[in-house]
């Protein structure tokens, strides 16, 4: 999907919701047809749709 913010996004990676700082760090679980499932350290699972949020990677140094 052209318009899907997080193609690139793979199991494993860790980032952020921009508009939901309160849910910490998350961790990608998967990356299906636009659909992106993360948990979150203080939200839990969640399934997020990539076409309408731009999730922000979480660079560890």
């Amino acid at each position: 999907m052209s318009d899907d913010l997080n193609a690139f996004l793979e199991p494993g990676m860790l980032v952020r919701h921009p508009d939901r700082p309160d849910w910490g760090l998350g961790q990608v679980q998967s990356n299906i047809g636009g659909k992106i499932t993360v948990n979150f350290e203080h939200e839990g699972k969640v399934v997020i749709d990539g076409a309408r949020v731009g999730l922000d990677i979480d660079v560890v140094s």
